[in-house]
């Protein structure tokens, strides 16, 4: 009786953090770039209780007798379709179709991955400016390098191609190109890039290494998209019935710990 306990106890748990996951998802439905995630599960060890069994006529069955001592999440885990985009009419706004990654550098020097373009000039030493996001790191072109602008430079003025190209108007007006392209990364299983502060991706080893698509002819090329957003790829109907079932398998793990209470009552009321 106590294995049943155990076992809708487990079943709770690893329910909660589904609702918990789920939660997470609506929260950021509004976040640029999120990628929704969902939890895994897995049963646990099976106890065996009859190896080898035999018919009345003493002939042996095929099939044992096996027990499941309940479930536990085994991962949760990021979904990298492609959200829609939000139009924003802003030079230094950039969505990525495709499966690229933009590239930042960390205050520790490290390199961190992002799907959120929305970019911003600052002012940086010696009277340029620099792109950075809006925590303030640097933007890295292919090069592994900051992208800074020389003083003077309009934000308005900057066009950037569909390959990553920046350019500035020359001296017909028209853009030209600086020799600076925004570096785009892709992974081999992007599911496994390690979750940083700020919505930022660091690689690991599941991810794989980081891919330069400038580098890397064998890649599919992303389509850098001037002027929009990516939004999250999180579907508000999808969420709330996976929060109905969730809540439903809740429940149900918890009406089996009292049916397993009721049971151990009613076997102690026996002796009396």
């Amino acid at each position: 009786m106590m294995r049943s306990l155990w076992t809708a106890a487990s079943g709770m748990v690893a329910q909660q953090n589904n609702v918990d996951t789920i939660a997470n998802n609506l929260s950021n439905v509004n976040t640029v770039g999120y990628k929704m995630q969902t939890a895994e599960f897995k049963s646990l060890l099976y106890q065996e209780i009859v190896s080898k069994t035999t018919s009345a006529n003493g002939e042996n069955k095929p099939i044992g007798a096996q027990v499941g001592l309940g479930v536990r999440n085994s991962s949760i885990t990021s979904h990298y379709r492609q959200g829609g985009f939000q139009t924003t009419n802003e030079t230094l706004d950039f969505a990525i179709n495709g499966e690229g990654f933009f590239a930042v550098r960390t205050l520790d020097g490290e390199t961190a991955y992002t799907r959120n373009g929305n970019f911003y000039l600052a002012v940086a030493p010696g009277g340029s400016h620099m792109l950075c996001d809006s925590e303030g790191l640097a933007v890295l072109d292919t090069n592994g390098d900051a992208i800074y602008f020389e003083d003077g430079t309009s934000f308005k003025d900057i066009f950037v191609d569909t390959d990553g190209t920046i350019c500035l108007p020359g001296e017909d007006g028209n853009p030209q190109s600086i020799g600076v392209q925004l570096a785009l990364f892709q992974f081999s299983n992007p599911s496994g890039l390690e979750k940083g502060s700020n919505g930022l991706l660091l690689e690991s080893e599941a991810s794989g290494v980081a891919m330069s698509e400038a580098g890397n002819q064998n890649l599919k090329k992303s389509i850098v998209k001037q002027g929009y957003l990516e939004m999250s790829n999180v579907q508000v109907a999808d969420e709330m019935v996976n929060l109905i079932v969730a809540q439903r398998a809740y429940e149900l793990n918890s009406k089996a710990i009292t049916t397993s209470d009721e049971m151990m009552q009613t076997a102690n009321n026996l002796k009396r």
